[in-house]
């Protein structure tokens, strides 16, 4: 089946832009559920038609009653609920693909404005440019928007599993019996359906919904895993956080009402300070260099 190699490439790209418990959720998805459903399911409910038997000659009789005991296959519903389930976590790796791309762009423009020896123009690169999704190594820092898709798609598995578990009590329950009554016309009365190997079927049903179960509760986990460390680390910066050289002292100090005014009193404090070094050195015009560097102002 090549449909499941290509889902599992690209769900293999997801795990490295996912959570510790992500990856565990990955592990499960493979293993328990889509290498279950490939080398045991199909096979044992390959002969689930052909082998349901009922003791009448009544024509349409048996294809109406197998319809009735079965609306949907359970290899093909199960085949639904991995894809859908899958789904959330294909667009969030889309997200994350455009976020490389984006950050990409930026750093090859940083590269082309490295020649340019305005300080001004260093600073703002520096400022407003910087990557922050990509780290050095490559990998992704789940954080801003990509935190927010992340949780969204955490919300949409948990949300989709706890229907398809739902689904699948009120289509066929979770065991079979060996027996089923139909009375579906054109039946000319009650019938007695029988179905193959049901107890082999029941274990298999019971293993799918243990994994559902098992998938569902990392979902909940790894959602409160990320909750915990989004409050972990706004305490962190909370207690971390100390009065900077650019900041004025408290005496004097007033709350900047807008990131623009910010920039200009940190580009003035810089350029200031680059002017009072030239002074320090010595240099030969170096009190009318530093002139021109403090005096005139900078509008962002």
């Amino acid at each position: 089946m090549g449909e499941w190699n290509l889902l599992g490439r690209l769900l293999d790209k997801v795990q490295s832009h996912s959570t510790v418990v992500g990856k565990v959720w990955l592990t499960v998805l493979f293993v328990f559920r889509i290498m279950v459903l490939r080398t045991g399911a199909e096979k044992v409910w390959g002969d689930e038609q052909s082998d349901f038997v009922c003791n009448t000659q009544q024509p349409g009789c048996e294809n109406v009653c197998y319809d009735q005991a079965f609306p949907i296959s359970h290899v093909r519903f199960w085949v639904l609920q991995i894809i859908a389930v899958a789904t959330p976590k294909l667009l969030y790796l889309g997200h994350v693909l455009h976020v490389i791309h984006i950050e990409k762009k930026v750093k090859e423009r940083m590269k082309k404005q490295a020649e340019l020896d305005d300080q001004s123009s260093l600073f703002l690169r520096r400022t407003y440019k910087v990557p922050k999704y990509t780290k050095s190594t490559g990998k992704i820092s789940i954080r801003g928007c990509l935190l927010r898709s992340y949780v969204l798609h955490l919300i949409a598995k948990i949300i989709l599993e706890v229907l398809f578990i739902l689904g699948q009590y009120f289509l066929y329950g979770f065991t079979l019996q060996p027996r089923y009554v139909c009375s579906r016309s054109p039946c000319p009365h009650k019938v007695d359906c029988f179905l193959s190997r049901p107890t082999e079927k029941s274990v298999i049903i019971w293993f799918m919904l243990v994994s559902a179960c098992v998938s569902l509760v990392l979902s909940v986990i790894e959602l409160i895993y990320l909750f915990v460390k989004a409050v972990k680390e706004c305490m962190a910066r909370r207690q971390d956080y100390t009065v900077t050289p650019v900041t004025p002292p408290p005496s004097g100090r007033k709350a900047f009402k807008t990131r623009d005014v910010m920039l200009q009193n940190c580009l003035n404090l810089e350029l200031e300070l680059q002017g009072r070094k030239l002074g320090a050195n010595g240099a030969a015009g170096g009190g009318s260099e530093a002139a021109k560097l403090v005096m005139p102002e900078v509008r962002i």
